[in-house]
């Protein structure tokens, strides 16, 4: 089987290209939000999983590419007039520079859980770097003028832009996680997973591999995080930073199954309509974080290869559909 023939890979791109088809065909407000919240969801944690799941690198810092590109992208069309598309990417480029100077100075050194330490200690940096960076509005952030959405024919256009925007980019996360995974890189990705030092004694470059896929993964967020700030007209540090949101990405990847396509698709489906029930619980919206806490505990105790792991186990036949 060639791998673009790839039943796995056709059942993820076709969920994400026919629910957000079903949403432009609707035309419904409150869908759109709905739905907008889900493809962020599943972009953010599809780009994740291309660091966590392939090489098997824990990263809690995730948030910082969404947050630092989403500022920069923001800066640029509030400060400077920049269009969303040429801010969004510019956003996204931000973020992999970044990764790339994290990756040379961080990923290269430290392995395993003194990794994943400090990727936590690199979000509060991040957090309080923009907290005092003037030009961003240190810590009262940033908001564009209303008039900027008549560049797009208005709000209600601009926000649908925007979802469209998003919809494209969470299909195009997809396709490279799949590209990653069958290709001679990401079988390298893999073998860093099971055994880095016979990894690299086989004659993979491990410290390239390793930093290669930490900025493909960081260039996304930065590009979705200018989307996100775009649509909410504002962004402040403890937003952008939040990292709770890092820990519900790292979940939602756990959830669907780490190292698939189709895990971090399924486990946002399901995270988020957890979430949801959360939210609007009274007996549960002031312990989200420790629900998502305690849900991740559970899934690495009895189901740590996520739904798709355990659908593959369970179901041997289903092996060529769940990618």
């Amino acid at each position: 089987m060639t791998p673009w023939r790839s039943p796995g890979f056709w059942l993820s791109f076709l969920l994400i290209l026919l629910g957000g088809a079903a949403v432009l065909a609707i035309q419904q407000d409150t869908l759109r939000e709905t739905a907008f919240t889900v493809l962020m969801s599943v972009a953010l944690a599809s780009s994740l999983n291309i660091l966590m799941g392939y090489t098997g690198y824990v990263n809690f810092g995730h948030i910082v590419f969404f947050g630092l590109g989403g500022y920069a992208g923001f800066y640029l069309i509030s400060k400077h007039s920049w269009g969303i598309y040429t801010a969004a990417l510019a956003g996204g480029v931000l973020s992999a520079i970044i990764a790339l100077l994290i990756g040379l100075a961080v990923l290269l050194r430290l392995r395993g859980a003194y990794f994943a330490l400090a990727t936590i200690g690199i979000n509060e940096a991040a957090r309080a770097f923009v907290n005092n960076f003037e030009p961003f509005g240190a810590g009262t952030g940033m908001g564009i003028d209303f008039s900027v959405y008549q560049n797009y024919g208005g709000a209600s256009q601009a926000l649908w832009l925007t979802f469209i925007l998003l919809w494209v980019i969470t299909l195009a996360v997809v396709v490279v996680s799949f590209m990653v995974k069958r290709s001679r890189f990401g079988l390298g990705l893999m073998a860093i997973r099971e055994d880095e030092d016979a990894a690299m004694v086989m004659g993979v470059n491990t410290p390239w591999a390793k930093v290669t896929a930490f900025v493909i993964s960081a260039f996304f967020p930065g590009v979705i995080g200018t989307l996100f700030f775009f649509k909410n007209m504002n962004v402040e540090p403890k937003d952008a930073f939040d990292f709770q949101k890092s820990l519900e990405i790292l979940v939602t990847v756990m959830l669907g199954g780490q190292g698939t396509v189709l895990g971090p698709v399924l486990g946002a489906l399901g995270y988020e309509r957890l979430r949801g029930y959360l939210l609007t619980s009274s007996l549960f919206k002031n312990l989200h974080l420790a629900t998502a806490g305690l849900l991740l505990l559970l899934i690495i105790l009895f189901v740590p290869a996520g739904a798709v792991g355990w659908l593959r186990h369970r179901f041997p036949r289903w092996r060529k559909v769940l990618e």
